[in-house]
């Protein structure tokens, strides 16, 4: 069996400090209770009142409502995040409050610098979501620094714009193993720890194209429905224990991946523009917005498919009859 290197680990401060005047309050040595943030910056001693008073005191009286935060400061997992809708995602919900664990295959110093300096709550950990031994080590890390996941968003993904009686074997495995197998990993090793404390969400990054077919894309049309049927799988079967599963299921978006489909000829932007009842490409926070509502709604949301498509899937209309209502 080939070698597999181990995972790169990025060391980065997840905690950002908005003035020397706080180091000794929010040093991690001073947190004896569990991590309790707010806005981004840790605080761990004496009672919520008397960290409100202290942060008022310090920031001004303008800043308290900002301090008014949950004792134990939630933590998310985003994958796919050093760019497109990931790194949008993880930058949303570290502005609501939660503590973000960024994972990418590609290096994540530069986006995690970025975050910080914003004065948020991040992590980042480089490595491929598709090995087993990394899931395995990004688990055990989070487990042992956080006391585990609170919300899974699994957006890490590859397109492949290819025949299917051209499509081989191996590319097919692939797409598989980033779309399909790493969610399902990472929701088996996640979801142990929120099913031990009765309370979770996963979010999984679908698509339209695991809504119906998209015309040479075989290997991404499958992975996306089986995401789809993933998805509804553990709502159905950890739902009655306190953790959902939902799934997003964006249409055209403008992110890198688009612009690397467009350059193999595939399709033009007119070609989406004229398609989506809302003539435009969906946004990365369009996305992201989505994301994050399913992921902190703590109702009775659980095993949706929820398309981001500005229409795509409702829309029944010829190009033409469309094109007329513009």
């Amino acid at each position: 069996a080939p070698m597999i290197p181990p995972p790169i680990i990025t060391t980065r401060a997840d905690v950002c400090m908005a003035s020397p005047l706080l180091m000794g309050i929010f040093k991690t040595i001073n947190r004896p209770q569990k991590q309790s943030a707010t806005n981004g910056y840790y605080a761990g001693i004496g009672s919520k009142n008397f960290r409100i008073t202290v942060a008022s005191d310090l920031l001004g009286q303008g800043s308290r409502n900002d301090w008014e935060r949950p004792s134990r400061m939630t933590t998310a997992v985003v994958t796919g995040a050093a760019q497109g809708v990931g790194l949008t995602t993880a930058k949303l919900l570290a502005q609501k409050g939660h503590h973000v664990v960024m994972t990418d295959v590609q290096p994540l110093d530069d986006q995690a610098a970025r975050l910080c300096a914003e004065g948020l709550s991040v992590s980042a950990i480089s490595g491929d979501v598709s090995l087993e031994d990394f899931v395995t080590t990004l688990s055990a890390k989070i487990d042992q620094e956080h006391g585990g996941a609170d919300i899974l968003v699994n957006n890490a993904g590859i397109s492949l714009i290819c025949p299917a009686e051209e499509t081989s074997l191996d590319q097919w495995h692939r797409v598989m193993a980033i779309n399909l197998a790493g969610p399902f990993l990472l929701s088996r090793a996640l979801g142990k720890s929120m099913l031990a404390r009765g309370q979770g969400s996963i979010v999984n990054v679908a698509s339209i194209a695991g809504l119906g077919g998209v015309i040479h894309r075989a290997a991404y049309n499958a992975s996306k429905h089986g995401l789809i049927g993933l998805t509804r799988t553990l709502a159905a079967e950890w739902g009655g224990r306190g953790v959902r599963a939902n799934a997003v299921c964006p249409g055209w978006i403008k992110t890198e991946m688009d612009v690397a489909d467009q350059g193999s000829g595939a399709y033009g932007d007119d070609d989406i523009i004229n398609r989506v009842p809302m003539a435009r490409f969906a946004k990365p926070e369009d996305v992201a917005r989505a994301i994050a509502f399913l992921a902190e709604a703590d109702g009775f949301l659980n095993g949706v498919s929820l398309p981001v498509d500005g229409g795509w899937t409702a829309d029944m209309s010829w190009d033409s009859l469309r094109l007329k209502t513009r």
